[in-house]
């Protein structure tokens, strides 16, 4: 928004000031600019003279609006933004419902990398699923504002989704194209599966198996049978988003560029230490029990949403997510006969959905690592154990070409050893550790995945009940997130 505004302010000043000039200035300024350049008798004139230009009510209202859009613009890039969170990932620090300020100035603003945008949307226009609020005719490099800190252990974080690159547009960011690509190359051979995925399924007997697999996968992310079995039948759409326009991210960083870290029996360590566990942490909790339990009891006195109160399939008893101090209290209730928490001690993985998603890997939630996080300038052996981890970080997020022939590593076309990594990287994970996608299952952020810190929380709405039974959770508001 504000280039577009200098750059019409710049035709202003040459005498171009028709609206056909505004917007060829705003829209294609890479194009109209040269132009400009070579026109002849072209001289400056300078800007308007606004002491000598009479306005009516509709321009000073107009004149309002532009400088609210203008200032709003600025605050939004480069100060601070208005978040909302839609998932339960990082329950109970943050609720479904809450309304936060996210700072941009904590780690320094990042310039706008797609500045050609829609003023106040993110990757898609207000009330469209799928079209695109951005245009790709102007591509600026990485920068960022000098912060006040740098991304520190425990900090709660907003970043753009890694795996985010490329986006089925029917699921938007519940599941990554990447990983929709494994389970397709699990369910029907690694040289069929982008095909199938983007042109549909062939075979009615193959459509049966696909609706049999995929159903429950695709129903539990929300999407309507017609859907499931349009891109079933037709394949699904996709679109390509560049770094600042990918889907927004809120976690808490556990590990920071150099760390060493590694979850054990769900335990979380860096650096060979017990990591800081938040205040409002949540595990998952198998609670044995032939009785119903009653719902709005678990809620009120228990803290677990309508939406986490999962019955076992053919036994007697749930699975919730809880904090460490609820779980003690529930499980003396008399109708709870025995009760743990939950731990994946893994197995067979065919879709392959932990990091690094690679057969030679076989890492679960809860039973992960050692694993080392990238910094700056730190270099690492090329083998055959740690490509699979960091190809990724190679590969996409500092963009160069990565192979290998014979035994040898080939990086951008020559034989490497080591590789040194130019940016620093983050371990992201949610305070509802058994209901996070996070680090766990896409690896590590890199800094120009960063945008910000989740600074305080200004209202929260349970979006559970009604507004006469305490919709508006008023303990929260201006609650500082930690």
């Amino acid at each position: 928004m504000v280039i577009m505004i200098m750059s019409a302010s710049l035709s202003s000043v040459f005498g171009r000031r028709s609206a056909s000039d505004y917007l060829q200035a705003a829209l294609i300024p890479f194009i109209y600019f040269p132009r400009l350049a070579n026109t002849k008798n072209l001289s400056y004139l300078g800007p308007i003279d606004r002491t000598k230009v009479k306005k009516n009510g509709t321009q000073e209202w107009r004149d309002a609006i532009l400088f609210a859009i203008i200032a709003a613009s600025l605050i939004r890039t480069y100060v601070m933004e208005a978040y909302t969170i839609p998932t339960a990932s990082m329950e109970k620090t943050m609720l479904i419902g809450d309304y936060l300020f996210v700072s941009k100035m904590a780690y320094g603003a990042k310039i706008p990398m797609t500045p050609l945008s829609f003023p106040f949307a993110h990757h898609t226009l207000p009330f469209s699923e799928n079209v695109a609020s951005y245009l790709k005719w102007m591509d600026l490099p990485y920068m960022r504002l000098p912060g006040y800190s740098d991304v520190e252990r425990n900090d709660v974080v907003v970043f753009n989704y890694p795996e985010g690159d490329t986006v089925c547009v029917e699921l938007q960011s519940n599941k990554s194209f990447h990983q929709m690509r494994r389970e397709f190359s699990y369910f029907f051979g690694k040289d069929k599966a982008e095909i199938y995925m983007r042109t549909g399924i062939p075979t009615a007997e193959q459509r049966t198996r696909a609706t049999q697999l995929l159903a429950s996968t695709l129903g539990s992310l929300g999407l309507p049978r017609d859907k499931i079995s349009k891109v079933i039948n037709e394949g699904f759409d996709f679109t390509v988003r560049p770094i600042d326009k990918r889907e927004n991210y809120i976690k808490r960083c556990v590990g920071i560029s150099g760390d060493t870290l590694q979850v054990d029996k769900g335990v979380l360590y860096i650096n060979g230490e017990v990591a800081s566990i938040p205040a409002e942490f949540q595990y998952n909790y198998y609670l044995y029990t032939e009785e119903f339990l009653n719902k709005k009891k678990l809620k009120n006195d228990f803290g677990v949403s309508y939406s986490d109160q999962r019955k076992l399939d053919g036994e007697p008893g749930y699975i919730m997510p809880m904090t460490f101090d609820n779980y003690q209290k529930i499980k003396e209730l008399p109708q709870i006969l025995t009760s743990a928490p939950t731990l994946n001690k893994g197995g067979f993985d065919p879709s392959m959905r932990i990091y690094p998603n690679h057969p030679n890997f076989n890492y679960t939630e809860d039973f992960f690592g050692p694993i080392v996080i990238p910094a700056a300038g730190m270099s690492i052996p090329l083998n055959k154990k740690t490509i699979p981890i960091y190809s990724r970080a190679i590969r996409i997020y500092e963009g160069n070409t990565l192979s290998q022939k014979d035994d040898k590593v080939l990086i951008n076309g020559e034989e490497q050893r080591e590789y040194t990594f130019k940016l620093n990287y983050y371990w992201m994970m949610g305070d509802n550790r058994h209901n996070s996608a996070d680090s766990r299952f896409w690896g590590f952020v890199p800094e120009d995945h960063i945008v910000g810190e989740a600074s305080f929380i200004w209202l929260s709405l349970d979006q559970e009940v009604g507004w006469f039974d305490g919709k508006i959770r008023w303990n929260r508001f201006f609650q500082s997130v930690n």
